[in-house]
């Protein structure tokens, strides 16, 4: 005997739930009001975009770290630094708390040919007086005065590219030394380059290779600011930069970037002054900027798994407000690279298609941001009411919520039960974190229509003494 219609229908707790859903997503914008429907399709379009996005990102990372733990250099002779000169550039500004340590440390880096060009940008605190103390062969500083001081990050770094092609390779024991064998990296003065440094160097055998950024870690990591700020750094080199490795896309960081020197000279612009260099003057985020023009002129761009540079994080929300809304402003300053990156002829379809994507990414933000502040007007006055169930709460929260937590565990790739749980949590104050910065995006936004350039530099806290943490063991004079 057959079972009864209305008992087999009962007894499809599945076929249930999908109805359930899909009557939840066909009347999803009942109510709104007509004008808003196409934020909220556009949203929608932008969302599905980036979780395709963060997928297909994942699963070339994934490809991308195993083959980097292949082809690992074993030992410092195998990797072949001596081929190269290792000139690290350090932007100076007011840097009395920690340009020892970071110079000290630059010492300890295990390279054979090595100049430290520290770029002492007009500094009114002690800066100048403990570079003094500093000094060695090794070691050149460039003092900057008004009124050509504090015009920005790119003229500090233009000064010192000048001055390595002027005097470095012009006279000495490096004179006439290949830009294509000097190999430029700009290390902030709060930065802790990894002394394995060398392990990059196999990647500049690639004769098209122009770049190769570090992983960035955050060294003060005791608050729930920068716990969240090493996972933004973290996620972002292990799957956005990682995924783009070989299609040769990854881009530049402001700290821990290793760049050709024959690759920053193909670059080079002349600015308002008529001064050449390879940073464009006006960039807030001169390493975004000049990582996609470097990719733009045919060079490739990469991320290494086994160097970092430790940097501080910040512990005031205030002061990371105000880092964060120059890092989006300079997001939204690089629009004007799309028509240049579309047209880009020495890339095929899908990573031009990426680049586009990843150029796009402030004014997705915004419109997302958009829908999600209708949504709360929305649902606050009444306009709709949506039918929430059990079933379709979890599913939203699955939607909003696991395109981060992947991240998170794909990026701190932990193993066993306890590491999973960890992560976990983690996962979600990463994703609060995500929301509680959110609004720079507006207010970068802003700044940029206003025309507003200025910046506010960073503050530093306090080194601690030797002796604690070993990631804080400061190697000043060293």
């Amino acid at each position: 005997m057959s079972p009864r219609p209305e008992l087999a229908a009962a007894s499809d707790p599945l076929g249930d739930a999908v109805d359930e859903v899909a009557g939840f997503l066909l009347h999803l914008y009942d109510g709104l009001p007509l004008w808003s429907v196409p934020i909220y399709l556009i949203a929608l379009v932008f969302i599905l975009s980036s979780l395709v996005s963060l997928l297909v990102l994942i699963s070339r990372a994934g490809i991308a770290r195993v083959r980097a733990r292949r082809i690992a250099p074993k030992s410092r002779t195998e990797s072949g630094e001596d081929e190269f000169l290792w000139v690290f550039m350090v932007p100076a500004l007011n840097e009395e708390v920690t340009i020892a340590d970071a110079v000290g440390r630059l010492r300890e880096v295990e390279v054979t040919h090595r100049r430290i060009l520290v770029i002492n940008d007009g500094s009114e605190d002690r800066t100048g007086e403990i570079l003094d103390e500093l000094r060695s062969p090794e070691l050149t500083v460039l003092t900057r005065t008004p009124p050509n001081a504090r015009q920005g990050k790119s003229e500090a770094l233009n000064d010192a590219w000048r001055y390595l092609h002027g005097t470095v390779l012009a006279e000495g024991p490096y004179a006439g030394w290949e830009p294509r064998r000097v190999i430029v990296t700009i290390v902030d003065a709060d930065g802790r380059l990894d002394r394995e440094a060398w392990r990059v160097a196999p990647y500049f055998r690639r004769r098209r290779l122009g770049g190769i950024q570090a992983q960035v870690r955050i060294y003060n990591r005791r608050s729930f600011l920068t716990v969240c700020q090493d996972l933004e750094f973290a996620v972002f080199g292990s799957i956005f930069q990682l995924g783009r490795m070989k299609w040769g896309t990854a881009n530049m960081g402001g700290n821990g970037q290793f760049n050709r020197l024959a690759a920053l000279d193909s670059v080079a612009v002349t600015d308002a002054e008529g001064r050449l260099g390879p940073w464009k003057a006006g960039r807030l985020t001169e390493d975004q900027d000049i990582g996609l023009r470097l990719i733009r002129a045919g060079w490739l761009g990469a991320q290494s798994t086994s160097v970092t540079i430790d940097q501080q994080g910040l512990n005031s929300l205030r002061a990371l407000y105000r880092q964060r809304t120059r890092w989006a402003q300079g997001a939204w300053q690089v629009l004007d690279l799309i028509p240049m990156s579309l047209g880009n002829r020495t890339l095929r379809l899908t990573p031009r298609v990426d680049q586009l994507w990843y150029l796009l990414t402030p004014l997705v933000q915004a419109w997302v941001g958009l829908s999600v502040v209708l949504s709360v007007i929305f649902l606050a006055t009444g306009t709709v009411r949506p039918a929430w169930t059990g079933l379709v709460l979890v599913l939203f929260y699955l939607f909003s919520a696991a395109p981060g937590i992947a991240g998170v565990l794909f990026a701190r790739g932990g193993r066993g039960v306890r590491d999973f749980v960890v992560d976990i949590l983690l996962a979600h104050l990463y994703l609060f974190y995500s929301w509680l910065i959110y609004p720079v995006v507006y207010r970068a936004l802003l700044r940029q229509l206003l025309r507003r350039r200025s910046w506010a530099k960073t503050s530093r806290e306090a080194i601690s003494a030797p002796g604690g943490d070993p990631a804080e063991a400061p190697a000043a004079g060293a």
